[in-house]
């Protein structure tokens, strides 16, 4: 088969970006072409909440260009998405709206949580090296224009992501309102970096030996730490040759045979040495004009103060870019891209670790979470719902006792405002809200006027589920489940009372009924 050119384009805080890719079933994924166009969206949303017409008039201007490439390439696919300036501009939907009439160009503005998904994944396609280095405590530090993001694994499983405000350009806004003097920059930047990562160390960190077995490697990604990384390989072989009599057996050096990683020590040092720089130097060094050489020294420093929290030894700089996670995504949905590691069980071990947040994962929780798949699966022919609609219902199992931990009253509009408050690494907005309507229906009755259908249907399956372990005893875990002359019969053989679940059963079986024209059979299997 030919091979197929696809088009990813990223429309960030500070910069508009084309990556032309080539996509093979033998080869996989290569890139092209690459474009880029400075134009600092962030800089109006931070500072106004909007975005101006004079900056939306250059982008449409620069989209149509892109338009031309891609055209020139006779690409046949492309996937156009907006992250954090965008998401935050509150005249978002005008913009998209003349972006879309003016280039034609559809863009989709992406959750948090998805917008790193897609960088993970980027990091993914260096599959050796990614499941190597996750094998220890690993933190994922993507530092960007308008926040920041940490996610820690542990021995390859996703332990916890967290967004934090810590974006180099709301940091520049805060500096552009303070009149201060250079150096005292760097003292202020590190108040600002210290106050958000103390929370965050004090929420996420607290059980954590880090001496013993906590992050061992960190893997910084973002453009800015691209900057940081050209000048510091110059820099570490300039410092060694200086200062370091290397003796025998002694590696030479921190690049371990590539320009990728660097021990934690060389790059403090060479923080360090940043710091000392005037913006004019940084100017220079860097061959940046003014306004982005203002980001570089708090990115730099967000990243030293991340290295000091962990204790991290290694850092690993893989070079991705958000067009990469858009061209992996594409590749992997009509299968010419295949990792090995699931980022389905990423999302489900995000979802787990937020039910033991909440005291809400323990064995009632599995049991529901097992009969509802069991459910979603002996239906799959009468549902007409997809994979990723029974990884929602997974979720939705995971978390639908979690509002009991506010409220035992009123647990399904506390379980609803927990789950839209929390991001879930890999669902987008309107997935999160779904799951969340769904952990509010289950236990209540349910609301009508939503017209998204699948709520319904996965409230049905969420109830039936949870009815069959009223009891909180597992009663029914292993129960048999089949189809039988257009009625769903669930059999147990369970020898014991089971008058609790089967008064439950009752009164879910209606409202099943209603939503999927089956009728729900409980029979328990007689016994000699």
């Amino acid at each position: 088969m030919a091979a197929q050119l696809f088009a990813a384009i990223d429309v960030g805080s500070f910069k508009l970006e084309l990556g032309i890719y080539e996509i093979t079933a033998k080869n996989g994924l290569r890139q092209i072409d690459h474009l880029r166009h400075v134009i600092a969206l962030g800089k109006n949303t931070y500072s106004t909440g909007k975005i101006s017409y004079e900056l939306i008039d250059e982008m449409c201007r620069i989209l149509e260009e892109f338009v031309k490439v891609m055209k020139s390439y006779q690409v046949s696919d492309y996937r156009a998405y907006a992250t954090t300036a965008m998401r935050l501009a509150k005249n978002n939907q005008i913009i998209l709206e003349q972006i879309r009439v003016r280039t034609g160009i559809s863009v989709k503005v992406l959750s948090n949580s998805e917008q790193r998904l897609l960088t993970y994944k980027a990091i993914a396609m260096k599959e050796s090296e990614f499941q190597k280095i996750i094998q220890k405590g690993t933190a994922i530090v993507d530092v960007s224009f308008g926040s920041m993001q940490i996610s820690l694994f542990d021995k390859d499983s996703l332990v916890s992501t967290q967004n934090l405000p810590l974006g180099v350009m709301a940091i520049g806004t805060i500096l552009s309102k303070i009149p201060v003097h250079s150096w005292m920059q760097r003292s202020i930047i590190e108040e600002v970096v210290n106050k958000e990562l103390g929370t965050y160390k004090k929420m996420y960190l607290k059980d954590r030996d880090l001496k013993n077995r906590g992050i061992k490697n960190l893997i910084a990604i973002g453009e800015l730490v691209l900057y940081l990384a050209r000048d510091e390989v110059d820099y570490v072989a300039s410092y060694r040759e200086k200062n370091t009599a290397l003796t025998a057996g002694e590696s030479q050096g921190t690049w371990m045979g590539a320009t990728d990683r660097v021990s934690a020590e060389d790059f403090m040092a060479y923080v360090d040495r940043l710091c000392q720089m005037s913006q004019d130097q940084i100017e220079e060094r860097f061959g940046v004009n003014a306004g982005y050489a203002t980001l570089l020294m708090p990115a730099a420093i967000i990243f030293r103060k991340v290295v000091e929290m962990t204790g991290a030894e290694m850092i690993w700089i893989p070079g991705i870019r958000m067009c990469d996670g858009i061209a992996s995504e594409y590749a992997q949905s009509i299968k010419k891209l295949n990792f090995s590691h699931s980022f389905d069980d990423d999302i489900t071990f995000a979802a787990r670790n937020m039910a033991k947040r909440y005291r809400c994962g323990g064995s009632h929780a599995q049991c529901v979470e097992k009969l509802a798949l069991e459910l979603f699966d002996v239906m799959k022919k009468h549902h007409g719902l997809s994979s990723r609609e029974r990884l929602l219902l997974q979720i939705a199992a995971i978390l639908h006792g979690c509002g009991k931990f506010i409220s035992t009253r009123n647990t399904g509009d506390c379980a609803y405002n927990i789950i839209m408050a929390t991001e879930i690494i890999g669902l987008s907005h309107e997935e999160r809200k779904l799951v969340a309507n769904v952990v509010r229906c289950y236990g209540q009755e349910f609301d009508y006027d939503d017209d998204d259908t699948r709520v319904a249907k996965l409230t049905a399956l969420l109830r039936m589920a949870n009815s069959l372990d009223r009891s909180h005893k597992q009663k029914m875990e292993n129960c048999r489940m089949a189809m039988k002359g257009g009625e769903l019969v669930i059999t147990t053989d369970y020898d014991g009372d089971i008058s609790l679940e089967f008064f439950s059963f009752c009164f879910c079986e209606g409202f099943f009924e209603e939503i999927f024209g089956i009728k729900p059979v409980l029979k328990k299997k007689r016994r000699g």
